[in-house]
């Protein structure tokens, strides 16, 4: 990011802490949300998703260890208090880790447009369903499986089947687990992108991460407060906040793919 501006550099860092605070106050959106704007300041995606990538393990590790402590505490009070949702997320990693080996290591390349449009469409089905409190479900396992294998896919290849990974998750999790458990699935799935970025000696920017970190650090902690709220407000009051943002990202994702 030497060859950017003073002025670009400050986007850079405000949208960096936008980041933070997307990813910690749904669980997601993190990438899908900022890499567009950071594309508008220099379009250069290999530039900004291994800092991308760096920030998604440095803080889903912290909110699965802070999940730990939670979990010990309240063993030591006799009660179970954990945010993760242990069951579902192992059941989704075994359908997911081997579309995700093959996007991210680039096994097997399917064209993009075909594939963002089928997620994005995917996620205005379950969006909507949540903005107007009638969420879509399958009721079907194997549709589910397919919905997990395609983001798991697009997760590997790009890092932004977020959208429609949560759609599936959302389903299937209550909302009191939701952000905590994406947040294990996002360590996992991001680490396996980072062993793919090393092996193409992919530059990382650590110089850059001195100044970036604080800044995603300052929006991870809104974001907490954030998701404080919501999680206390009503069922359909989440549901309908996630769905809009999920919506946005769908109708935005589509536009891109066709029109722009």
């Amino acid at each position: 990011m030497e060859q950017l501006s003073l002025v670009q550099l400050a986007l850079v860092g405000l949208i960096f802490v936008w980041s933070g605070f997307v990813r910690s106050g749904l669980g997601f959106g993190g990438a899908v949300l900022a890499l567009p704007f950071l594309l508008l300041i220099h379009d250069d995606p290999v530039i900004f998703l291994p800092l991308i990538a760096i920030h998604l393990l440095i803080f889903s590790a912290w909110m699965a260890y802070s999940n730990h402590r939670k979990v010990n505490k309240g063993v030591e009070k006799q009660e179970s208090v954990s945010t993760i949702d242990w069951p579902y997320l192992k059941i989704a990693l075994a359908i997911m880790i081997i579309p995700k080996l093959i996007g991210g290591f680039g096994l097997l390349t399917l064209p993009p447009k075909l594939m963002s449009s089928i997620i994005f469409v995917v996620v205005f089905v379950y969006a909507f369903g949540y903005v107007i409190n009638r969420p879509f479900q399958s009721n079907s396992r194997w549709l589910d499986a397919v919905f997990l294998m395609v983001g798991g896919y697009v997760s590997g290849a790009s890092l932004i089947g977020a959208p429609l990974i949560v759609a599936v998750f959302a389903s299937h999790v209550v909302k009191e687990k939701l952000r905590d458990t994406l947040f294990v699935l996002w360590f996992v799935l991001v680490l396996i992108k980072v062993a793919a970025f090393a092996l193409a000696g992919v530059d990382f920017q650590w110089i850059h991460h001195l100044w970036l970190l604080p800044l995603v650090t300052i929006g991870h902690l809104l974001g907490q407060l954030f998701h404080a709220k919501i999680v206390n407000a009503n069922t359909p009051v989440f549901y309908r906040i996630m769905g809009t943002v999920l919506l946005i990202i769908s109708i935005l994702g589509l536009y891109k793919a066709w029109f722009a």
